[in-house]
């Protein structure tokens, strides 16, 4: 939740695009303070969080910017890998560090032997892009 003169996760990241870094590793992403709605007359709890960001001056794909948040593939199917066809090849059982793009690409594919987790916002490398 962003209050007036912030700006959200997502905007913050959409600035870092902007400015041309087509890749962004979210190294870190935590909660360091709660400010009380009850003791600041407030309509609801504002949550501050931290985060480390560390972004490549890349040209982003066609497709928008990579931005790993901690996701993970895993193919879990009876062939040795898969091959999405857009470059991504995993190795059977083994997990592989995605972007959300690719996460969320992979996850619309519907297949039973794929299992994308959702974002644990620590990222330390390896990534598939």
């Amino acid at each position: 939740q962003c209050i007036s003169g912030c700006l959200s996760f997502e905007d913050y990241m959409d600035k870092i695009a902007e400015a041309g870094f087509g890749s962004s590793e979210i190294r870190v992403r935590r909660p360091y303070r709660l400010i009380p709605a009850s003791r600041y007359s407030l309509e609801q709890d504002i949550l501050l969080e931290t985060i480390e960001v560390c972004s490549y001056k890349v040209v982003a794909a066609d497709d928008g910017p990579c931005v790993f948040t901690g996701r993970v593939a895993i193919y879990t199917g009876f062939d040795e890998h898969f091959d999405d066809g857009h470059g991504h090849i995993m190795r059977r059982d083994v997990p592989m560090a995605v972007c959300d793009k690719t996460a969320n690409a992979l996850a619309n594919l519907g297949r039973d032997d794929l299992t994308i987790t959702e974002s644990n916002w620590h990222y330390a490398g390896g990534g598939c892009c």
